[in-house]
């Protein structure tokens, strides 16, 4: 049997390419073998925060040059690594924790290096949004991120209100003291009754995954403070069809019940636009009832 380290070696790593590099969200076993092999192959690894990076390096044993690219200097940075490259040299970019450019630096690193000519090849592996949908269920069928809310109530609720109908299950960030504010802000504009996964901690010693609704979410949190500690991931079940776009087809609705009944108008709605038929039938009855 071929040794672990060397289903890594034996594949092929570019000279004057920039490396992105996925490094765990809290549990150090996480990291994959081809990114430890990466990383002790390039020539220098940029990094959102030099000191963690430093230190998460030393206990797997590599030590290399690293160069400081966060959000605040990653243009400049970003200059400064393509003339590396153009050198020949290989260089890895890693952000404080998980996937790069996700709610994390690193897009705009990417985009200057792909613009400079130079390849981009990227290395899957921990990712705090991939993990908790793979916990959620099969509620969250298709999804949206949407990263950090807005910290202050009265933008974050005017963002949430535009998201009302929206139709996918929704995955946020949230750090822990916003965390209440921000489940009640949610309940506040989608309801009570969507379906509601916190993720705390994940893959950390403390991790927990609580299932439940909007309305008892930030009564789940405050039962507990402990509950509160930690770094967070939302997702909050999308609008049901039938709420996002209830009256949407009544103009349709009307002209068709002139003609036809009420089963025969709903099937043919459905067909031109692809909404419930179910959603569509109870509708053309409350209209006819109306109308009657």
């Amino acid at each position: 049997m071929t040794p672990l380290s060397e289903l890594a070696q034996g594949q092929q790593y570019p000279a004057a390419a920039l490396y992105v590099v996925a490094t765990p969200i809290g549990n150090i076993a996480d990291v994959t073998l081809r990114a430890l092999h990466v990383l002790g192959l390039v020539d220098r690894i940029a990094a959102e925060d030099t000191r963690n990076t430093g230190q998460l390096l030393a206990r797997y044993g590599i030590s290399k040059p690293l160069v400081a690219v966060h959000q605040h200097n990653e243009r400049a940075a970003a200059l400064r690594l393509i003339e590396h490259l153009q050198a020949g040299e290989r260089v890895a970019y890693v952000s404080d924790a998980g996937t790069p450019g996700i709610s994390d630096p690193g897009a705009k690193l990417v985009d200057a290096v792909r613009e400079a000519g130079f390849p981009v090849i990227p290395l899957p592996g921990a990712s705090a949004l991939a993990t908790a949908l793979s916990a959620a269920g099969d509620w969250v069928a298709t999804f949206s991120f949407l990263g950090f809310l807005p910290p202050k109530a009265k933008a974050r609720a005017a963002a949430l209100q535009a998201l009302a109908n929206h139709p996918h299950a929704m995955v946020f960030y949230e750090a822990p003291h916003r965390i209440v504010e921000t489940v009640q802000a949610l309940a506040d504009a989608f309801g009570g009754e969507r379906k509601l996964l916190i993720a705390r901690e994940l893959t950390k010693l403390h991790e927990a995954l609580h299932r439940g609704t909007l309305a008892e979410g930030p009564t789940w949190l405050e039962a507990d403070p402990n509950r509160q500690r930690g770094e967070f991931v939302l997702v909050v079940e999308g609008a049901q069809p039938e709420a996002a776009g209830e009256h949407d087809h009544d103009a349709l609705l009307g002209i068709l019940l002139e003609e036809l009944t009420v089963s025969s108008a709903a099937k043919i709605a459905a067909t031109l636009t692809g909404a419930s038929r179910n959603a569509l039938y109870t509708r053309a009855l409350a209209l006819k009832k109306d109308e009657e």
